[in-house]
């Protein structure tokens, strides 16, 4: 491969003369909805436990601005209890149709109670049921113990609207880096990462070696 061919590899794709990076995961996230065969709002969300031991699991995104990244869960659940142990998490979103990726890091806040409560509301019936039936990540006796937990939070809700659980709520990942890459050829791909030291500050921008 000649430097000619290395140099036309390598050169800018567009989205690394960008300064705003939720401005760019706006358009990625566009393409990716366009592209992506399912759920191209998937994230692995990464937390760690009190020993300092990762986990990672798939999430849904809900909602992003300049912000942050938010997203609903159990907040009894392990992610739940590990987040508000740290108040720090990790995100990538992969959409494999488009060879990109896109790695966040940040500091976790809370979503306004108006927030959950009008996503929480926003959710089927039968899927709010579900919040106040299942008691996330702790152990399950059997398949009918929670069937029959469903159907008791049914008949128990079977007149009126069904409210959010306390316990339920979302969480805003306020990310102080960035990192967008995009596949290229010979495995000379493109890095981007955007870094600020805190929420208020101006971000950094810096390419990447593959």
């Amino acid at each position: 491969m000649s430097l000619s061919d290395i140099s036309k590899l390598t050169a800018s794709m567009g989205f690394a003369e960008r300064n705003d990076p939720f401005a760019l995961f706006a358009d990625w996230m566009k393409d990716a909805e366009a592209s992506e065969p399912n759920d191209p709002n998937a994230m692995a969300l990464a937390t760690v436990d009190e020993e300092g031991l990762p986990n990672v699991r798939m999430v849904l995104l809900k909602g992003f601005d300049a912000q942050g990244f938010v997203f609903y869960t159990n907040f009894e659940s392990q992610k739940g209890q590990e987040i508000l142990g740290t108040m720090k998490a990790a995100l990538v979103f992969h959409w494999k149709s488009l060879r990109r990726q896109v790695r966040v890091r940040g500091i976790v806040t809370e979503v306004s109670k108006k927030e959950a409560d009008d996503y929480f509301a926003s959710r089927a019936r039968d899927s709010r049921i579900g919040a106040w039936a299942s008691q996330q990540s702790r152990p399950l006796e059997s398949r009918f113990a929670l069937e029959t937990a469903v159907a008791m939070n049914a008949a128990k809700f079977a007149i009126g609207e069904v409210p959010r659980p306390p316990y339920w709520s979302g969480f805003r990942i306020k990310p102080l880096s960035i990192e967008f890459w995009h596949d290229r050829p010979f495995r000379l791909h493109d890095r981007v990462v955007f870094r600020r030291a805190s929420e208020t500050q101006a971000w950094s921008k810096t390419r990447l070696y593959p």
